[in-house]
């Protein structure tokens, strides 16, 4: 590579760390090749083959998330290999709602400064939630912001597609009274919240309280809990939809439970959780204690440990829950479809 700038390095952009950067991303991203890529990487545009085989109408399902604050926590810890599982997850994790199979995934990463082994580890974890949803990393882009953001920074964001057969699309037109609702367990406060975690446990002031070992959190500590990935929940939902009935799927995300559970409901029925079956993991009760927060509140921005719900018919509970195990998944039922048009109530 002969591209070099004396002039845009003084400014404080050096591009040949950007070319260093792309060879040791290289072998992250050939992990998450499949059968619709096309080209390698460097080009102006990933490129890729859609399979349509067997399909009567193909529908494309598109997403774009980031990672919140919770990058902040990465950076803190000076961790970046795993932030990468949850800007793929927070975009796969919605678009599989739509029943739709994860093709391509792009990435993002604004930086202060672009130091390539810092670079790669963060698309190492994305790397890996592609391979963990069966999406290719097709391309992505690293841009050095020098004077907008310090040194040490960075952000995240990705963007994922998928496709569907039209007539395979969920339809929650046709759930009805009596179905129930299944949880799938998260593995913690996954990727929203983090403002409120940062504030209860005064993170920005305090730091050295991420690292003490708590009991409650069987031994580990406030950052390795907080910062663990969000579960990638592709493959064992893809699984139910080849087996069961599935009615509406609602991703746990920013908003709890009440924001996101009334999406995947129709008018004219309402799906009534049993707060007391919901599997709390300790790090949510560790927020509520700490920083006083009402259980409202506490249902009203985190997932309070289900990451996901789903609806399937009442005859087709036992079966899910068969199918789920069968793919890693404990789930367990935590309600059921009734009529109303709360869209969501919690008792």
């Amino acid at each position: 590579m002969k591209s070099y700038s004396e002039s845009y390095k003084n400014a404080g952009v050096d591009i040949t760390a950007g070319y260093r950067a792309v060879e040791l991303m290289k072998q992250h991203i050939a992990r998450t090749k499949n059968e619709g890529c096309l080209d390698d990487v460097g080009g102006f545009g990933g490129c890729f083959g859609l399979p349509i085989a067997g399909m009567e109408e193909p529908v494309l399902v598109s997403g774009t998330d980031g990672c919140g604050t919770k990058v902040k926590l990465a950076i803190l810890m000076d961790q970046h290999d795993t932030i990468g599982i949850d800007a793929v997850a927070m975009c796969v994790n919605d678009i599989i709602c739509c029943g739709a199979r994860p093709l391509f995934f792009l990435d993002y990463i604004a930086c202060g400064k672009n130091i390539p082994e810092k670079i790669a580890a963060i698309v190492s974890g994305v790397a890996e939630g592609c391979v963990q949803s069966g999406a290719a990393l097709i391309g992505g882009e690293t841009a050095e912001h020098p004077g907008m953001m310090p040194v040490e920074d960075y952000d995240l964001a990705g963007f994922a597609v998928g496709i569907v057969d039209k007539k395979k699309i969920l339809d929650n037109t046709k759930m009805q009274v009596g179905d129930v609702v299944i949880a799938l367990p998260s593995t913690g406060i996954h990727s929203n919240g983090f403002s409120l975690c940062r504030k209860v446990f005064d993170i920005d002031r305090n730091p050295e309280e991420l690292y003490v070992a708590r009991e409650e959190l069987d031994g580990k500590s406030v950052a390795e809990t907080l910062l663990t990935p969000t579960k990638i929940y592709v493959k064992p939902i893809l699984a139910l939809l080849d087996q069961v009935n599935v009615r509406g799927i609602s991703h746990i995300t920013g908003g709890g439970f009440y924001e996101n559970i009334p999406r995947a409901i129709p008018k004219g029925l309402t799906a009534k959780i049993a707060k007391s079956a919901v599997r709390v993991l300790p790090i949510f009760d560790l927020i509520a204690k700490t920083g006083n927060i009402p259980e409202r509140d506490m249902f009203n921005t985190y997932n309070m440990g289900v990451g996901m719900c789903v609806i399937v018919p009442a005859n087709e509970a036992e079966t899910a829950l068969a199918v789920l195990m069968q793919n890693g998944i404990d789930a367990y039922t935590i309600g059921e479809i009734v009529a109303g048009d709360d869209g969501v109530v919690l008792y």
